[in-house]
């Protein structure tokens, strides 16, 4: 079989940043046609409700479901689904969320208040949002770690209901997933997928009640419509292909960086694995390990498609050129494979995730670390957040004047009204001075 090359880059080549941006420039735009079939059934679910979401189910996931209510899951069916897993598999599912959820709580926004000189009270308070829905992927896939990461920290967060939509293809659901909502405290999990359970969510029908914000991960028709029904409800973010970037001083086992470097390319042909060090031989070591631990992998075609296109091995001029470059990079998950990997991370300012230190690969961070793996993709890691509690929390501005105070605002604020003409504002204003 023919050996995995990925591409060779080099900081000092003339033509590095211009084959940088290329190999960036990856995140695939949502085409039109999508965008008019995602219109079209958003239409219609807000015009027929129920009626368009049975109709759709059945088409689309072909179900030959009556009535919205059959579409709805039971929390006993969610137990049962948990008490039939593996118990090796509980515990372990139990234990990731024992620690997400220990982490999640370090994350709760707090409310605050003080006085100022004049007397008047300002603070803020911080209420969680009533609804939230989650959108888990169905059929064949089985992430019961992205319902623990979406789920948990909404819980956290003291949310009212959260709702999770998952689909059924041919009426099949994964009992695994079932189990993390049951384990997760999900409150209801309705068996629809695509653009409609979006659009139900968004805006509701007579059976599924309108959430106030939707997160989890889907496919384009899933994130094209998460896009359309923003400002409706909020969402988390339109995700783009997994991506790790390591940075080696080449005193890591290189079969350990190969098997990391796998781990995100094995979720699509479109993620992006590069490995960034300043010792050549480290690269072809672990070049040589890649193709070594390669034939071990049960996605091998998925792998040679991510590494072959849109991996790389990129030599630095040293360390500072490598935090340079990882920052250029803004990845979603950063690993530091270094003997003092906190120095290095001060020179970091943009990543989703970093991981310090050889022993702290990017998996413990999907499954059990704690911190969520909804982190930013597509280099949004320079302006965006990990999915946390705080995304579910809102924060409410609070403002109480004293009589005397008030008198102090007065002015300033007339005279500031004044200036953009705004004659209301002003004499709002000075009606309290």
């Amino acid at each position: 079989m023919t050996a995995l090359k990925p591409q060779r880059l080099d900081s000092r080549d003339a033509a590095f940043t211009l084959q940088l941006d290329a190999l960036l420039d990856r995140a695939p735009e949502i085409s039109a046609d999508i965008t008019q079939v995602v219109d079209d059934l958003i239409a219609q679910v807000r015009a027929d409700g129920d009626a368009a979401v049975v109709a759709l189910t059945n088409r689309f996931d072909r179900r030959s479901v009556q009535q919205a209510s059959e579409l709805v899951l039971e929390a006993a069916a969610l137990e049962t689904a948990w008490k039939g897993l593996p118990a090796d598999l509980r515990d372990a599912l139990s234990a990731a969320a024992a620690r997400i959820t220990a982490y999640a709580e370090h994350q709760k926004i707090a409310a605050f208040e003080f006085t100022d000189a004049h007397g008047n009270r300002l603070g803020q308070r911080v209420t969680p949002m009533d609804r939230v829905g989650l959108y888990v992927p169905g059929g064949k896939a089985a992430y019961p770690s992205s319902v623990l990461m979406n789920a948990l920290p909404a819980k956290v967060a003291g949310v009212g209901e959260v709702v999770m939509v998952v689909p059924a293809p041919g009426g099949d659901l994964n009992p695994v997933v079932l189990g993390a909502a049951h384990l997760a405290g999900i409150d209801r999990v309705i068996t629809i997928g695509g653009a409609q359970a979006v659009a139900a969510l968004a805006y509701g029908t007579q059976t599924i009640a309108a959430v106030d914000k939707i997160v989890g991960p889907g496919n384009a028709y899933v994130a094209a419509a998460k896009r359309r029904v923003f400002g409706r409800v909020g969402i988390d973010s339109i995700a783009g292909p997994s991506e790790i970037v390591i940075i080696s001083d080449g005193n890591t086992d290189p079969r350990w960086l190969a098997m990391d470097l796998f781990s995100q390319a094995e979720h699509d042909e479109l993620a992006q694995s590069i490995l960034i060090s300043p010792d050549a031989a480290c690269l072809d070591a672990v070049e040589a390990a890649m193709n070594t631990r390669l034939s071990a992998l049960g996605r091998q075609d998925i792998v040679r498609a991510s590494v072959g296109h849109r991996g790389a091995l990129i030599l630095a001029r040293d360390f500072d050129d490598a935090a340079a470059i990882s920052n250029r990079i803004a990845p979603e998950h950063l690993e530091l494979a270094v003997d003092d990997p906190r120095a290095l991370m001060e020179q970091i300012r943009h990543a989703g995730a970093i991981f310090l230190g050889r022993h702290t690969p990017e998996a413990f961070g999907d499954y059990c670390a704690g911190p969520n793996h909804v982190l930013p993709t597509s280099r949004a890691a320079r302006f965006s957040n990990p999915l946390g509690v705080y995304e579910f929390q809102k924060r409410t501005s609070l403002i109480e004047c004293t009589p005397e105070g008030a008198k102090v605002l007065a002015p300033i604020a007339a005279r500031i009204a004044d200036a953009e003409g705004l004659a209301a504002h002003a004499a709002s204003a000075r009606d309290r001075s």
